[in-house]
């Protein structure tokens, strides 16, 4: 009985998986970039080496030249048929002259930039009077109040990191603030204050002009009724402020009816003065 003809079953072909072949591809981009990065670096290096090289050939020809003039000019050197001292010390003299000039002409330069300074006296005048003009620091004083336990009949001020005070021109004696040049000034003062007590009295900040053969004399003056309330404390500031002609040597100070009652916190009294011109 014939059988039926078929075909032979076909082998099955191996094939690689795909996993295997995404680590050979990794393994193989990450061959090339450090291919790539470590020929980088060496490219870098062989530059940096044939720098250092070249500056050593360089000291090595500067060395040997001048062993070379050296030898010349010894008897021994000028024997010698191996070196050619006429030429060397010729060149050698002409590096000296190149350097003379050089140095000639430096020095000619600084001689006319001298010329020029001098021929032009008024710039260097304007130049000097914008650089005291610069340095000149404003006359002014801004003093924080400073508190005592007593009464006092002048006020006690001390100086603040913040406020200017120019020793030079204003300064500071016992309370007073004493002007060293005389000109339009603004002088300014506040007072801050709290009381308990019911009075009819107001409470009163003044501004003096201290005249040392004289009676001071009042500059300005300001009021401000008490606190009614006997049971707390309200706390109340008075300001006053002005501009007066001043004279070399004039002192300015402030008094209250009662320094006792005076609050002093932070930015609450403080007293001042500036030149306007």
């Amino acid at each position: 009985m014939n059988e039926p003809y078929g075909p032979a079953t076909a082998r099955p072909i191996s094939s690689t998986s795909p996993s295997t072949m995404k680590v050979f591809m990794a393994f193989l981009a990450v061959f090339i970039v450090a291919q790539t990065i470590g020929t980088v670096l060496f490219c870098l290096y062989l530059h940096m080496k044939m720098d250092k090289m070249e500056e050593v050939l360089s000291l090595n020809e500067d060395y040997i030249f001048l062993r070379k003039v050296q030898k010349c000019q010894t008897a021994e050197g000028q024997k010698s048929t191996l070196l050619d001292c006429e030429k060397i010390l010729k060149s050698f003299k002409d590096l000296q002259c190149k350097d003379g000039e050089a140095s000639k002409g430096e020095a000619k330069f600084e001689m006319q930039r001298g010329h020029e300074h001098r021929d032009h006296p008024r710039l260097m005048h304007k130049n000097e009077t914008l650089v005291e003009a610069e340095k000149k620091q404003p006359i002014a004083a801004h003093l924080a109040g400073h508190s005592s336990n007593e009464r006092v009949s002048v006020l006690e001020w001390r100086p603040t990191m913040y406020g200017p005070m120019n020793d030079n021109l204003i300064s500071y004696q016992e309370g007073k603030l004493k002007v060293e040049e005389a000109g339009l000034y603004y002088t300014y003062s506040q007072v801050s204050f709290c009381t308990k007590l019911a009075s009819l009295a107001p409470f009163t900040l003044y501004i003096y002009l201290h005249l040392p053969m004289e009676e001071d004399r009042l500059l300005l003056k300001g009021l401000s009724t008490h606190n009614t309330s006997s049971s707390s404390c309200m706390l109340q500031s008075i300001r006053v402020g002005g501009v007066f002609e001043l004279r070399k040597g004039d002192m300015v100070f402030v008094n209250v009816t009662d320094s006792k009652q005076l609050n002093y916190k932070h930015g609450s009294t403080y007293f001042g003065i500036f030149k306007l011109k």
